[in-house]
This record gives structure tokens, sequence and C-alpha cells, in this order.
């Protein structure tokens, strides 16, 4: 029986077989697949639908979104069969309820944390969404809303009851993810430019190298 089975790991930002492939062999609890154009993670629709062929057991799909309208979603969501709905925007509590009823999907919404502030807005969002992603706040010019390499002051959540199952995120490693969960007291971990050979481009040795340090992670007492 693995120790810590509980603590879920996403591996984002996949684009390529074998990157799937990896993620999948190592044994990650979910798939990410960025649909927001300027990220140098992005597939189109097709191309994600066409690596989702044949994934239906497994590991639960997730579709990364930013400020999306309707029509975009529907286009996605009609060529890539997602399990979840990843809101990693400005999206506000109003509109995650919109997007989780009209699609019947669960919906994870993005929350960048700077400050212990930053946690107030958990508590708008709960009644409308299932998951929580907690993500480095990006820096004011930063280009991309995540992805950005950077982590947050993990020890912000240490003791934080988070009213949703929740996801750890924001420049975690093969290298620091240990440390990081221990810290945040974190259920779960999400990783993208971590488990990167260059920018983009996922690396299988260290998707594999994130998996296993997790899942090799002693029982929290």
């Amino acid at each position: 029986m693995p120790l810590h089975h509980h603590l879920h790991v996403k591996i984002c930002g996949l684009k390529d077989a074998v990157a799937v492939n990896a993620a999948v062999a190592a044994g990650a609890d979910m798939l990410g697949f960025v649909f927001f154009p300027a990220s140098p993670r992005a597939v189109a629709p097709a191309q994600a639908g066409a690596l989702l062929a044949g994934l239906r057991s497994g590991p639960l799909c997730v579709g990364l979104f930013v400020d999306a309208d309707d029509a975009q979603l529907a286009e996605t969501l009609a060529a890539a069969p997602l399990d979840i709905l990843q809101l990693h925007g400005s999206e506000s509590p109003a509109r995650c309820a919109e997007i989780r009823a009209r699609f019947g999907l669960p919906v994870m919404k993005a929350i960048g944390i700077a400050t212990r502030a930053d946690l107030d807005a958990l508590a708008d969002y709960a009644p409308v969404v299932d998951r929580f992603l907690l993500d480095a706040k990006p820096a004011p010019d930063a280009p991309l809303p995540g992805g950005n390499a950077h982590p947050f002051e993990w020890s912000l959540l240490a003791g934080v009851t988070v009213p949703r199952p929740w996801l750890l995120a924001g420049g975690l490693t093969p290298h620091n993810v240990k440390r990081a969960i221990l810290a945040a007291g974190a259920p779960g971990v999400d990783v993208s430019s971590g488990v990167e050979r260059e920018r983009g481009v996922k690396d299988a040795g260290l998707i594999r190298a994130f998996v296993s340090t997790v899942r090799d992670m002693p029982d929290a007492p």
C-alpha cells in the first residue's frame, strides 16, 4: 500500500504523448492541459483530444482556461473529454457557478497567493467551486497568470483550513516538493515548469522523480 496515497499529484502543461505517458506511468492523479494560447504549454482542443484518446480510465483530465467564454469552453469540450475545468483567470464566483452549471463539470479555481489577505477569497468561492489551486500570485507585470516558476511563502497556509480539496502550485520541483507539502500542509500538489527540461518541454525523468518523491513521503503523524 503506497504511503500518502491521499496526496494528489497533478502534472500540468502536457502537450505530447511522451509526457502524457510518463505522467500516467508515474502514477499521477491528474493530467493538466492548457487551453490558453499565450502559454508556451498551450494545446489546441483537437491535439488534447488525440492525447486523451484511450485514456478514459486512470488519471483525471483537467483543462486550464483563463477567462474563457462559453464558446471556447464548448469548443474545447467537444474535442477533448475533460473531467475538471480549471479556471486560472479573474473569473468571479458568479462566473464559476455559471460555468459549473452550464457544462456540468467540477470546477477548480486558481487563487493567487502572495499574502495572508489573499486567502480571504476562499470563502467567496467555496460555495461555487469543487476544488482550489493555490498558486503563487504573479507579479503585476507577469505575462502569464501562472506557470511562472515562482513559489510563494508556503507557511502562509500552515494551519489554514481550506474549505475545499486543494492543490499547492507555484515553483514546485522534485527537490522542494517535500518541503512545500510539509510547510503548507498541502493535500496535493501541481507541477508544470518544475518538470521541464526547457520552457514548455516536459522531461519524463523529472516527472517520474516528482511523483515518486511525493509517493515516498512518510505518513503525516
